[in-house]
């Protein structure tokens, strides 16, 4: 992974600035010089510069960087992390006015196959859902703890009762033809909104509760590097996820890509 910081290769100096641990950042897939849901990835981060910082970002700005950043690589195929961090930020005094720093990260590219998965639910709830931040032990823990009690990943449900989200991932559940998209504090992803703007077909978003699963038959999970099927949520088996996450990949194949170019 090759890291830019504000447009030139990072130093250690600048690395350095990001061990703060606050921060918030978004991850994206490029093809060909393009991002499905830049305008969407671009907004995550000038929300997150807004709340954490109080500070403007500038969107053209950062899409230069991405650019810049690929074509120093030479590559037009890769992922992004582009992290929003601030050198000057003192968490003695998190109320002063700093200028954030924006750190992007290139690595090759990544498409999860479509291979089913097993949940396990547990409660957990993420500080600040709606931000993408830098706070991301917690999400890992869970997964290497589902791993090892012999399941593929973690569901996260409150203390309402109600299903959020996945570790790093969001959740649509299906009964007959419409899907459900679970309403609850969580991150909104790219892909979920890019899915459910493309869909056509039924669809609700609403409170889903642990005691409705069993009323579903398929579920898919989607975060920026694919769309993956879920085959069962503790005990409750899905076995019509495979030809919804078909359907889904259709619809997201069908989503423009926006060029990161000017």
């Amino acid at each position: 992974m090759t890291p830019y910081c504000n447009g030139r290769p990072a130093t250690v100096d600048d690395l350095a600035g990001a061990l703060t641990n606050y921060g918030h950042f978004t991850s994206l897939q490029v093809r060909g010089g393009a991002v499905q849901g830049l305008d969407l990835h671009l907004q995550r981060l000038q929300q997150g510069t807004a709340e954490l910082f109080g500070s403007a970002l500038d969107p053209l700005q950062v899409r230069a960087w991405m650019h810049g950043a690929l074509r120093v690589e030479d590559v037009v195929d890769a992922s992004l992390r582009v992290t929003v961090f601030s050198r000057q930020f003192d968490f003695r005094r998190p109320l002063q006015p700093v200028a954030v720093d924006v750190l992007v990260a290139v690595a090759p590219p990544v498409d999860l196959p479509a291979i089913s998965r097993r949940l396990r639910t547990v409660r957990y709830q993420r500080e600040l859902p709606h931000v993408k931040h830098v706070g991301t032990f917690a999400l890992f823990q869970h997964r290497r703890e589902a791993l090892q009690a012999g399941v593929d990943d973690a569901l996260f449900v409150g203390d309402d009762g109600h299903i959020s989200e996945g570790t790093t991932w969001n959740i649509a559940f299906a009964s007959g033809g419409t899907l459900v998209w679970p309403q609850a504090r969580a991150l909104r992803g790219t892909h979920e909104r890019l899915l459910q703007a493309g869909w056509g077909g039924d669809q609700q978003v609403r409170p889903v509760a642990l005691a409705d699963l069993a009323g579903f038959d398929a579920a898919i999970a989607c975060n920026a590097a694919g769309i993956w099927p879920i085959a069962r949520v503790d005990d409750v088996a899905l076995g019509n996820s495979e030809a919804l996450c078909a359907n889904a990949r259709r619809v997201l194949a069908g989503t423009p890509w926006q060029p990161l170019s000017s």
